[in-house]
């Protein structure tokens, strides 16, 4: 996505070069940040454009308009992405994507007589057909469908640090994947004798299949 903003660079970043000081602080303000209706930015991807750098009255800090792209996580609906399992509760499956751990496999999109283990903290398919238990073990890579995403109105926070300087107190999410595994394919990898060498493919047929 294109971006137009003010950045400004600090009198630490000088010696760097320009273009670097730039890039650094876009990298600073934007990366891993939610703009709402845009989605999560990763990275700056390149700049377009730099304006002269203007020097700030009793700061010392240099203002710079620039307009740039950033690269942007934001799925769309049937997509099959890649991911892992992170955590569990008898509400949802948490799934990491290394970058964003903001992605939801809600209970009941999951397979159909899947019920939640209380002793082992995970869900388990109890797959009529076959008459197996099949686990959604925490670490496991797995295969998911993008539904929806949720936005989020989240009012500003105060994070609070106790006498170590550590936060006690983080702000809610504003964005969130709500994402499916209840069909064939999806789930736990080692379910459908899905190795690292061919995850890419199946998650491009899913994807062609979803669309269709």
């Amino acid at each position: 996505t294109t971006i137009e903003d003010l950045i400004e660079i600090t009198p630490e970043e000088f010696e760097k070069p320009s273009a670097q000081a730039i890039k650094d602080a876009i990298n600073a303000k934007y990366s891993n940040r939610v703009i709402s209706n845009i989605g999560l930015c990763i990275c700056l991807w390149d700049m377009l454009d730099a304006s002269e750098g203007l020097i700030g009255h009793g700061t010392g800090l240099v203002n710079v308009n620039v307009e740039f792209r950033m690269m942007v996580f934001r799925p769309f609906r049937g997509e099959i992405l890649y991911a892992r399992i992170r955590s569990s509760d008898e509400n949802a499956i948490t799934l990491d994507l290394d970058f964003t751990s903001e992605v939801h496999i809600p209970s009941y999109n999951l397979f159909p007589g899947t019920t939640f283990n209380h002793a082992e903290n995970v869900f388990v398919w109890n797959d009529a057909e076959s008459g197996s238990e099949l686990f959604f073990d925490h670490g496991e890579p797995v295969l998911f469908r993008v539904e929806q995403e949720e936005w989020i109105d989240t009012q500003p926070t105060v994070i609070k640090k106790d006498e170590n300087g550590d936060v006690i107190e983080e702000r809610d999410t504003s964005w969130r994947v709500i994402g499916s595994m209840s069909q064939a394919g999806l789930g736990p990898n080692l379910w459908w004798g899905i190795g690292p060498e061919n995850e890419g493919q199946a998650a491009a047929e899913g994807q062609i299949e979803g669309e269709g």
